[in-house]
């Protein structure tokens, strides 16, 4: 359907520009010829774009649903590493772990799983703790943490770097003896 009207506005600015096809127009020689002919015909030629974006976008589409990634994704998620599709700690729970509310939420944590949050969080000394608290808690950007804690923001990366890397230790060594017991 699209196709087809796109072959019709093809043939009717063909017919418009002395059966010059459209590619021979956007040829140097034909510019001017080219630019006159849109400018009086702006509407043809915006019907044409329209019907291009919509093929283009229904073409998107398909081929997302056909390779099951993102057209021109040259890695799709499961060829990403490790550290590309780890999350150490789900930003919902996280946030509702600093927040400390006990209202109604689906996102609110049970006893259980606020002991294994603060389990993971005593092994960080207090300044790792307090960035990566603020950070993933409570949604900070690195600068904002530095200006409240009185650090530089590459300081509390550092922090949240470091506090990251013993959470997912910690979560590797549980689960190791999870399933070894």
């Amino acid at each position: 359907m699209l196709s087809d009207k796109k072959r019709e506005l093809l043939t009717d600015i063909e017919k418009l520009s002395d059966g010059l096809p459209l590619l021979e127009l956007g040829k140097k020689e034909n510019r001017t010829y080219y630019k006159q002919l849109k400018v009086d015909n702006d509407n043809l030629f915006a019907e044409l774009d329209l019907i291009n974006e919509m093929i283009s976008d229904a073409n998107f589409v398909v081929e997302w649903l056909n390779n099951g990634r993102r057209p021109g994704s040259t890695r799709g998620i499961e060829r990403r590493s490790a550290y590309q599709r780890e999350k150490l700690m789900d930003p919902v729970k996280m946030q509702s772990f600093v927040s400390g509310s006990t209202a109604g939420s689906p996102s609110n944590l049970s006893e259980w799983q606020r002991m294994e949050i603060e389990d993971a969080l005593c092994r960080l000394s207090p300044q790792e703790r307090s960035a990566y608290e603020m950070k993933h808690g409570q949604g900070f950007s690195f600068k904002r943490i530095g200006e409240q804690m009185g650090l530089s923001a590459s300081t509390v990366e550092n922090y949240v770097v470091r506090a990251q890397k013993k959470i997912s230790e910690q979560v590797s060594c549980q689960l190791v003896f999870e399933c070894s017991g």
